[in-house]
């Protein structure tokens, strides 16, 4: 510490009085300028952010033009966290993966890799969906260890060479909790912690195991690998799930699902799946969600290409909208209101009780709602 001088007019010192002109040297309690820069400055909060994700499987328009998601950054007032482009599947060639219906390196992709590297550069994190509707990938995966090297190693090559910041697995077959496990732990050991892995779970299935499309239960999953699951993108639409209310998001919280570990799913257009939630309904239920639950963990919109209210003119409106629901003066002053009567009625009391009880119930009788086709690029070669 520095030295710095005293004047002690008149004290009196060992006996010894001291005048205006005697100087008496101490140390300083200010510490120096070197001190104060070394010393490290305490970290800042983090502030909890709801997700924005979209779901990018349509590539092309019925004519063959490609269909860009540059206006997601080149749009006023989008705050889109992740795109996922979809869908990645594995073949019963191992060599012949494709995305949608050609293999990644197709020349119709070319513009599409270059856009996802222009986006990754302004900050959005780009995932590939793996599976989906098409019933093959898993299976393949959840087989004996001879079988799973050879089907993994082109789809960790897909990961490598496009510099995918994650991989969202949609498991809609049958899979072992085994199975499931061996394959988060394989991308988690090649591609290191910041590498994102999420499921892409129907809303159903994270109430009662029976009502599932995956086979494996999401509770023993989350308890066994949650910490290297990253989110659930929910699907809360075609009879899995409900939006138009608050009900089925608070009972998967009830259930005790983290809020930031779920991403509400939600069809963008009518023509993408059945329960779709027109926006008078969305900008009701999604400000008071996050407004109750600081760290809600966003939404995800199936698909991209038709999103409403733009539609295929103007798709990226969607992720506007959304931006502003979740982010806006409503989403605050839903939570400061904090007593909403109806959103109270849905989280507590008789009736959310038989609600969770009537999901939780095994009924050999539950309908299972019909597949639908997502509408996807042409397959014929080019």
């Amino acid at each position: 510490m520095p030295w710095c001088a005293s004047w002690a007019a008149g004290a009196c010192v060992n006996g010894v009085r001291l005048g205006h002109k005697h100087v008496k040297f101490v140390r300083s309690r200010v510490p120096s300028l070197p001190s104060l820069v070394s010393r490290p400055m305490p970290p800042l909060p983090h502030q909890h952010v709801p997700r924005v994700v979209t779901y990018y499987q349509t590539h092309h328009d019925r004519d063959g033009a490609h269909i860009s998601v540059l206006p997601l950054l080149q749009q006023h007032g989008i705050a889109l966290t992740h795109l996922i482009v979809a869908a990645i599947h594995l073949n019963e060639d191992p060599a012949a993966l494709t995305l949608n219906d050609h293999h990644p390196s197709h020349p119709r992709f070319i513009v599409l890799w270059a856009e996802l590297r222009i986006l990754q550069a302004a900050g959005i994190k780009v995932l590939g969906m793996l599976g989906g509707a098409a019933k093959g990938t898993y299976a393949r995966l959840d087989s004996d260890e001879a079988t799973f090297e050879r089907y993994y190693a082109p789809l960790a090559l897909l990961i490598r060479d496009r510099g995918l910041d994650g991989l969202d697995l949609d498991v809609e077959e049958p899979m072992s909790l085994a199975g499931i496990i061996r394959l988060i732990d394989r991308l988690r050991a090649d591609f290191g912690p910041s590498f994102i892995i999420t499921l892409a779970p129907v809303a159903a299935a994270l109430l009662n195991v029976k009502h599932n499309l995956s086979g494996f239960d999401y509770e023993a999953l989350e308890v066994m690998r949650g910490r290297d699951i990253a989110f659930y993108n929910t699907q809360m639409y075609c009879g899995w799930g409900d939006c138009s209310n608050p009900l089925m998001y608070e009972m998967l919280i009830m259930k005790g699902w983290a809020p930031e570990k779920l991403v509400i799913g939600l069809v963008t257009n009518p023509e993408n799946g059945s329960g779709y939630v027109p926006w008078e309904g969305l900008s009701n239920v999604l400000p008071l969600l996050v407004g109750r639950h600081p760290r809600f963990g966003g939404v995800m919109g199936w698909e991209y290409f038709n999103s409403l209210p733009g539609a295929r003119e103007r798709p990226w409106e969607w992720a506007r909208m959304m931006t502003t629901l979740l982010r806006g003066r409503r989403a605050v002053d839903a939570g400061a209101e904090g007593g909403d009567g109806a959103v109270q009625a849905h989280q507590s009391g008789p009736a959310a009780k038989e609600a969770v009880d009537a999901v939780n119930e095994e009924k050999e009788d539950s309908p299972i709602p019909h597949e639908f086709e997502y509408y996807t690029d042409t397959p014929e070669e080019e």
